[in-house]
């Protein structure tokens, strides 16, 4: 089913798309908070705590503000609801959120003193299902040309890289520039 041409993001600024701009600060945030989670069992010092707790929050901002964008793709465009991977990557992603949200509310409880098991346990699903999510992005990305620019639709538009910029690939048989 994939398509040739590709499918353009309807959310996208001079032609290029806006959630894979946004979607690796998320994904850093939330697996920096499973790493301060970790690091909170190892020392108990409560910094490491309260970096998880910003890190959720800021995962869960930077997360919703991703979601807006993809979500705008998903809607306007059919072509992308006829694949089952668009479905496990909307659905993995909106339970990440949600995870997170769930997370954060455990955590905004400051007479715990420190972390309760729960949290980090949200923490490590979270961060598996960004492992399959992430992956099924770039599967729909790379494989599908999901919201992505090809060659021939960037080269129509006039923002095809030129000269010494455009990237030299096995089948690319032209000579590099010299530096």
């Amino acid at each position: 089913m994939a398509h040739e041409s590709g499918i353009p993001s309807a959310a996208q600024i001079s032609g290029h798309p806006i959630h894979p701009l946004l979607i690796p600060f998320p994904i850093a945030y939330l697996v920096g908070a499973l790493l301060t989670d970790i690091a909170y069992l190892v020392t108990q010092d409560p910094f490491w705590a309260r970096a998880s707790l910003w890190l959720i929050g800021a995962g869960l901002v930077m997360g919703a503000a991703a979601a807006i964008f993809r979500l705008t793709d998903f809607l306007a465009r059919p072509a992308i609801r006829q694949y089952g991977i668009a479905w496990h990557h909307f659905i993995g992603n909106a339970t990440v959120l949600i995870l997170a949200a769930i997370n954060l509310y455990f955590r905004m409880d400051t007479s715990m003193g420190g972390l309760a098991l729960n949290g980090i346990v949200l923490s490590l699903i979270t961060v598996g299902i960004l492992i399959y999510t992430g992956w099924l992005g770039g599967e729909m990305a790379y494989r599908h040309k999901i919201g992505m620019v090809t060659g021939a639709r960037a080269e129509r538009h006039g923002r095809a890289p030129s000269g010494s910029e455009r990237r030299m690939g096995p089948d690319d048989r032209r000579v590099s520039p010299a530096m």
